[in-house]
């Protein structure tokens, strides 16, 4: 009995290459949305003009990333829509906002 559990268990720990690829790129995922999170929460608490300006550099860099991101998801076949989940983010950055 013991030797049929380690048997079992040792199996349905080994994961393939695209499972680890694709656990890697959902932690991202997840990792970009909060920093977005953060950098749209200190954008908006902030007034000094640097930084602003450090936010709004700093909100576009990590929309970037997030849409890289996503188009790597889209490339695995991991999400039905590539553009589901990304135009769920708004798609004007702050600097459009005190532009316009």
């Amino acid at each position: 009995m013991k030797m049929f559990f380690g048997q079992s268990s040792k199996t349905n720990r080994t994961m393939s290459e695209r499972e680890i690829e694709r656990n890697a790129l959902l932690s991202d995922l997840e990792k970009t949305k909060r920093a977005l999170e953060i950098a749209y929460a200190g954008f908006d608490n902030v007034i000094e003009p640097d930084l602003i300006d450090c936010y709004i550099y700093e909100v576009n860099s990590v929309l970037k990333r997030y849409k890289f991101l996503m188009e790597q998801a889209a490339h695995l076949s991991m999400l039905p829509d590539e553009n589901e989940h990304f135009s769920s983010l708004s798609q004007e950055t702050p600097a459009a906002s005190l532009i316009g």
